[in-house]
């Protein structure tokens, strides 16, 4: 598909720079991009490339100063990167609407039920009461347990499992290979030294404009819902455990384990790789740095770092201390010397 500058203005709110008739069909990186192309400029790192790139149309910030002239037509906006993601939202979109019916062989119990320009690939299985809006893709291998329920407009790749009485928000997509409401972990020592299994009767309620990346797990609640909040992001690899609630638009980062029953508050950022213990809570904008090991509660906007993890600002301070132990130990030895040398003095 061609677009102009002048209609990529339109779509994102944009000021034209240089010549509207400049036509794009595909979109490349600025260091990279050739003709025909279109590309952004967000980091001033990468400024010296607006003046060597051969792309067609660039979108860059309403503020950015010129040093010299460029080829490509401009399109300033208030946020470049932001616009940049919009397009490629719209162009997603617009692939993605082409994608439409049930393909065979595929499993759909007479019970189940789905609404308009819905997609279900090949070798998908949709259990009884499966309920699915419109719009709404289930890729190949997909499957959808009993009374799963999948709002619109949602994007289920392929392999995702979705076990029985889960609930999917609107505007929901969950990548390859994740699976949600899988059993709890929970299981009841007994006086032999063996395990007895808790049963997990409890499900997954995924709620709108959430993202989830490839082969995480959400595992079902014992009693009641695991919970993730509108606008959350959980990136590849994340474990969150039984009765979790985590909050809206709160991000997290691949590798991240969250253990039974905390709860997450709105706007939480957790870093890669960090591990949360149960039955605790992260306030509203708490900040959780990579690696951290999360073993109590932290208050609202309070950054934290290490394992066992403590307050960012000091940690750092720790650390600036431990690099300098070598030069502090030889000054502790030279001040010993000289105490030796003084007292043999007065003696």
């Amino acid at each position: 598909m061609i677009f102009s500058a002048a209609q990529i203005a339109l779509l994102i709110n944009g000021t034209i720079e240089g010549d509207p008739t400049a036509s794009v069909n595909s979109f490349g990186k600025i260091e990279e991009a050739g003709e025909g192309q279109l590309s952004f400029l967000a980091n001033p790192k990468y400024e010296d490339y607006i003046y060597t790139t051969k792309a067609s149309v660039i979108i860059i910030n309403e503020g950015f100063q010129l040093k010299q002239p460029v080829q490509a037509a401009l399109i300033r906006v208030t946020d470049a990167y932001t616009a940049f993601a919009t397009l490629l939202s719209k162009y997603q979109e617009i692939m993605q609407q082409q994608l439409s019916g049930v393909q065979e062989p595929s499993y759909i119990a007479k019970t189940a039920v789905y609404g308009q320009q819905v997609f279900i690939g090949a070798f998908a299985y949709l259990g009884e009461k499966v309920k699915i809006g419109n719009n709404t893709k289930v890729y190949p291998n997909a499957f959808l347990g009993d009374n799963v329920s999948v709002g619109d407009n949602c994007i289920i790749h392929p392999g995702v499992k979705i076990y029985h009485d889960c609930v999917i928000g609107n505007n929901v997509i969950i990548h390859a290979g994740t699976v949600i409401g899988s059993d709890g972990f929970g299981f009841a020592p007994q006086a032999d030294g063996s395990f007895k299994k808790v049963p997990q009767i409890g499900n997954v309620v995924i709620q709108d404009h959430v993202e989830i990346g490839a082969n995480a797990t959400i595992d079902r609640a014992t009693i009641g819902s695991t919970l993730i909040k509108s606008g959350a992001k959980l990136d590849n690899l994340i474990q969150i455990a039984h009765n979790v609630e985590i909050g809206n638009s709160t991000v997290i980062a691949a590798q991240a384990g969250v253990s039974g029953s905390t709860k997450i508050g709105n706007g939480v950022l957790i870093g890669g790789q960090a591990g949360i213990v149960g039955h605790i809570q992260l306030g509203d904008g708490a900040k959780v740095n990579a690696q951290s090991g999360v073993s109590k509660s932290i208050d609202p906007g309070k950054a934290v770092t290490g394992s066992p993890a403590y307050d960012y600002t000091a940690a750092l301070r720790s650390q600036a201390v431990t690099r300098k132990l070598p030069e502090l130990e030889k000054r502790v030895k030279e001040l010993e010397a000289l105490i030796k040398q003084l007292l043999a003095e007065k003696v």
